[in-house]
């Protein structure tokens, strides 16, 4: 396949600058990889969840090993459900129990939620670790693992707890995702056309034109990142520019709050809040006509769902606690065109109606 031959570094520049290495195995050359950035490290531990530590974590623990480092493996029960601080409590227990000083790391090797809470725990663990991200989910590849926001979920929204901490290395094998089951394959894409509707037309239309083709996953995968890394560096604490990156997310993350963080995964929810916003823009004379449409139809083409069955008040109720919200306003955001978005003041009390006109459209 045309994917395996691709081979791509991408550099974040960002206060603490860190490389994005895409390479099919690159799993077996991770120890390598991490000794060259963290010379001085001599113990690590692998944090991965029940579902992808059968399948890598001794691979990765056989590379650090060969590469000078004692590594130790913690597994956690997988599932959006357990992205709460006790299972935080236990990586501190486990960079504890491997005697982690500061000038030893963690790794996530997982999707999203292993990404962000083994982040979340390297960032106030003594006060800040190193810590390398290895996602293996489309997903994880295309958002989370870049860009240092880390975090866990309350009871009351998703990601309320948080920090700001960059990874010194992510590396990503495409050769994971074969393992994985063909719905988070597509759930994965929901973020890269995410990135094509809020900077890149070019994007957008070679995702139009390929889909989900397993042989460019790798080239969509580099051009995404490219995005969210160019965005991150201008903007890396979320101040301004990278408040573009929520596109979909503030209906995305009251979708999930409403499924109680089940029966729909993240990047579908966040592929029906992309559309909504759409939908809504347009009837407010705010996007041009036929963008919603066309996000609708890539959706389908990827095998992502267009509707989530809750009502407006639902999810207006749901997103009153998201992180966008300032006061009596809240921040959204919304596309002019395919590639061209801006971000959106307005009214909490207004939120519902101009959410309504996306809804019925």
């Amino acid at each position: 396949m045309n994917s395996m031959s691709f081979t791509g570094t991408i550099h974040v520049n960002t206060g603490r600058p860190y490389d994005v290495v895409i390479r099919r195995g690159i799993l077996n050359d991770c120890g390598k990889m991490i000794r060259e950035i963290l010379p001085k490290a001599a113990r690590c531990v692998i944090v991965s969840d029940s579902n992808v530590a059968p399948l890598y974590a001794e691979n990765v623990r056989d590379s650090l090993v060969s590469a000078g480092y004692a590594a130790y493996i913690h597994v956690f029960p997988a599932g959006e459900e357990n992205k709460r601080l006790p299972a935080v409590v236990g990586m501190y227990e486990a960079f504890t129990g491997a005697e982690l000083t500061r000038s030893d790391f963690a790794v996530a090797l997982g999707g999203g939620v292993t990404g962000d809470m083994c982040g979340f725990a390297a960032a106030t663990y003594l006060r800040g670790i190193d810590f390398i991200q290895i996602p293996t989910t489309v997903l994880s590849q295309n958002d989370s693992s870049v860009g240092g926001k880390t975090g866990i979920d309350l009871d009351c929204g998703k990601n309320l707890v948080g920090s700001f901490h960059q990874p010194r290395l992510v590396l990503i094998d495409s050769a994971t995702l074969s393992t994985l089951p063909r719905r988070y394959v597509t759930d994965g894409f929901g973020e890269i056309i995410k990135h094509g509707c809020i900077k890149s037309a070019q994007l957008f239309e070679l995702l139009e034109k390929h889909g989900t083709d397993p042989d460019m996953i790798e080239e969509l995968t580099a051009r995404s990142i490219e995005i969210k890394a160019g965005v991150v560096e201008r903007d890396e604490r979320e101040s301004g520019e990278r408040m573009l990156l929520n596109f979909g997310h503030t209906m995305g993350h009251a979708i999930e709050k409403c499924a109680c963080y089940k029966g729909i995964a993240h990047g579908e929810a966040v592929g029906v809040g992309m559309l909504i916003m759409a939908r809504a823009g347009e009837a407010a004379g705010l996007s041009a006509r036929g963008v919603s449409d066309r996000i609708a139809r890539l959706l389908e083409k990827c095998g992502m769902p267009t509707k989530c069955g809750f009502t407006t008040g639902q999810l207006c109720s749901a997103a009153m606690l998201d992180k966008k919200r300032r006061g009596e306003f809240m921040n959204i955001v919304l596309l002019r065109d395919i590639g061209d978005s801006f971000v959106h003041k307005i009214r909490c009390d207004g939120l519902p109606d101009f959410i309504r006109k996306g809804m019925d459209s």
